[in-house]
């Protein structure tokens, strides 16, 4: 199975997600990660998803979502082309014997601190999916009491690829 990084810039419209989605669930494609939000120009949102399957089902989806109403532009971001970044909120049991430790593994990721109480902690951490995989390695020994991760989310590199849409 491989993976691609889709990025599509839509008309922000209501039920354009809804669109989207219902496109992939019909045709029986797995969405591993979708993340939305409007763009700098409030009249088009950008949609990031990432999905798996053979050649074959990746480049027919590229081609499906291209057909889409709403769907102004679509890419694939390529790794080495591409920014790719992911925010991870952990929530996490501690004592006042390892506070300590869960703070000197944050710093090493250079992770926040959002929310401290007697008995947890909260961590944001953005990144690749590398370094929250790895980071998440590093707390094997602690208590995990909630994750929330966003998915994929990114932006391909320099100016020569920029979309400039016009009315």
């Amino acid at each position: 199975m491989n993976k691609k990084v889709f990025q599509l810039l839509v008309d922000n419209t209501s039920g354009v997600l809804s669109r989207i989605s219902g496109l992939f669930s019909r045709r029986g494609y797995n969405i591993e990660s979708i993340t939305a939000g409007v763009t700098a120009d409030p009249r088009y949102t950008r949609i990031t998803i990432v999905a798996s399957g053979d050649d074959e089902i990746l480049d027919q989806i590229e081609k499906q979502v291209a057909k889409l109403v709403d769907v102004r532009n679509i890419k694939v971001l390529s790794p080495e082309e591409s920014v790719y970044r992911e925010l991870c909120l952990i929530k996490i049991e501690v004592t006042p014997d390892n506070r300590e430790g869960v703070i000197a593994v944050s710093n090493v990721f250079r992770a926040n601190i959002v929310d401290v109480s007697t008995k947890s902690m909260m961590i944001e951490l953005t990144g690749n999916q590398s370094k929250i995989e790895a980071f998440l390695g590093l707390l094997e020994g602690y208590t995990i009491l909630e994750l929330a991760r966003t998915g994929i989310t990114g932006l391909s590199r320099g100016f020569q690829d920029v979309v400039w849409l016009d009315n």
